[in-house]
């Protein structure tokens, strides 16, 4: 019997779907690390240090690839968010900026009293 070929696709689609719960899922995760990975390495000689360099050791120059590998290796996770609970963050924060923004108004330095 003949060795089985190496796929072109590693890590193994099989195992990248049991990390999340559905393909578009996957794909937005991927997408969105791959363009981290590509501005850590676009901002090192500017020596900013702001972003998360790549949670793997890999072979691969790709950074799709090398998001998809730290998928694999459960380096990177998602959390669904639910969108009533999104939606009251949202009121909450804004509601405290407007706090923040009458309170700056009151003690603000205005024109000398005559």
């Amino acid at each position: 019997m003949p060795e089985r070929r190496a796929s072109l696709m590693d890590p193994h689609m099989e195992g990248l779907l049991e990390q999340v719960d559905s393909k578009f899922t996957l794909v937005t995760l991927a997408a969105r690390r791959a363009r981290e990975i590509n501005d850590y390495y676009n901002q090192l000689g500017e020596g900013l240090g702001r972003i998360v360099p790549p949670q793997v050791t890999s072979v691969s120059r790709k950074p799709l690839s090398i998001a998809l590998e730290e998928i694999d290796a459960a380096k990177i996770t998602f959390e669904r968010v639910d969108p009533a609970e999104l939606a009251a963050a949202e009121a909450a924060a804004a509601a405290d900026a407007a706090a923040d923004a009458t309170a700056a108004d009151l003690f603000a330095p205005g024109p000398p009293a005559e």
